[in-house]
């Protein structure tokens, strides 16, 4: 269900809804030639460009592919399940079919359990018991999972574990719904590295470990403390206002708190979407602004920006300035606090108090 700002952007939408940009959705039609264009020609020519940027060039089109697929399943550039299926069905990125993803997205849409990792399927966060069951191994790594750098190194590790595990238990308990979906997957991925191989001279361990794993981790910049742990729903989604670069390989996707508040609105519409109501939108998320993914990186590259522990609200406001520099300042510190929607009190508080304050009222 759309949430809108209030009914001046509701009919606004409406008629932009009805122009012929967003009826035919013709910049998503160019962008599926360009993705698929661009895929094939690079394989095609990955004799004469090299294996190195062969594989280099794949997979950053491979997380542009991911992009796309996600688009698809929020219903651009058709009103077909389908069609936008068969649209998303290549495995250009490898590791998971499209009708999985689909799935656990829209699950993941369900914005009262943002986070919860029982519930959340996109969830970067474990319960307490799961904690307490891991050994020191997987602790560790789960807390990597939270920095900048571990996210490009172990979350795609993460993920692909997560989903066949769930795919084992479900065949377990005697789902089998989503069997022929993984079936198909399979023999595409086989006959496409089959391809790769013999007419590309792509190896097909290159493509499933350079270009696959290489496309989940260019895409784990964009799910970098994307939502965090907070009380109320819409101060769970991040506003991340990224370079172009950033913002056409994630097609918008960046302003996320937009997308999740009115994910029918399509990808070349959120920037401006986002831009008519910027400080709306900021109120809205509770100051929960980036200036960018390269803020996450200096901060964080190899600090967690979070505990891992669902509801451990040690990390939530970290110690150093964040990114959008709305929560803390050098020595005293400027916060935000909530009191009701749409009224904001800002109080000077110590470092320490503030953290403590925070943690309160998140």
């Amino acid at each position: 269900m759309a949430i809108y700002l209030d009914d001046t952007q509701r009919k606004a939408l409406a008629r932009l809804a009805a122009s012929w940009t967003w009826r035919t959705e013709w910049p998503t039609w160019i962008l599926i030639v360009t993705i698929y264009g661009g895929w094939f020609g690079v394989a095609m020519h990955a004799r004469s460009l090299g294996l190195p940027l062969s594989t280099a060039l794949l997979a950053l089109l491979g997380a542009w592919y991911m992009s796309l697929q996600h688009e698809l399943l929020h219903g651009h550039p058709t009103r077909s399940r389908l069609i936008n299926g068969l649209l998303g069905f290549a495995p250009l990125a490898v590791w998971f079919p499209y009708g999985i993803y689909r799935d656990s997205h829209l699950r993941h849409h369900e914005d009262v359990h943002l986070t919860r990792p029982e519930h959340d399927p996109e969830s970067y966060f474990v319960t307490l018991n799961t904690w307490h069951r891991a050994g020191a191994a997987t602790r560790g790594l789960l807390t990597l999972r939270n920095t900048f750098a571990g996210r490009l190194l172990v979350g795609p590790a993460f993920a692909i574990a997560a989903t066949g595990i769930e795919a084992a238990r479900k065949v377990g308990r005697g789902e089998w719904r989503h069997v022929p979906l993984w079936l198909a997957h399979v023999a595409s991925v086989a006959a496409l590295a089959w391809w790769l191989q013999s007419a590309c001279g792509i190896p097909a361990w290159l493509f499933v470990l350079g270009v696959g794993y290489g496309a989940l981790s260019l895409s784990s910049v964009r799910s970098f403390q994307e939502h965090r742990v907070a009380e109320t729903v819409e101060h769970r989604t991040v506003l991340n206002e990224a370079a172009w670069f950033w913002r056409l390989l994630f097609l918008n996707n960046n302003y996320h708190l937009v997308h999740h508040d009115l994910p029918h609105v399509p990808w070349f519409a959120l920037r401006d979407v986002y831009q008519s109501s910027r400080q709306q939108y900021i109120e809205r998320s509770g100051g929960f602004l980036v200036k960018g993914y390269s803020e996450w990186l200096r901060l964080y590259a190899f600090a967690p920006v979070a505990s891992p522990v669902y509801g451990d609200l040690s990390r939530l406001i970290p110690s150093g300035p964040t990114a959008s520099r709305l929560f803390a300042g050098k020595l005293r510190v400027k916060f935000m606090v909530v009191i009701r929607p749409g009224e904001l009190h800002e109080a000077d508080l110590p470092t320490t108090a503030e953290r403590q304050t925070a943690g309160q009222a998140l």
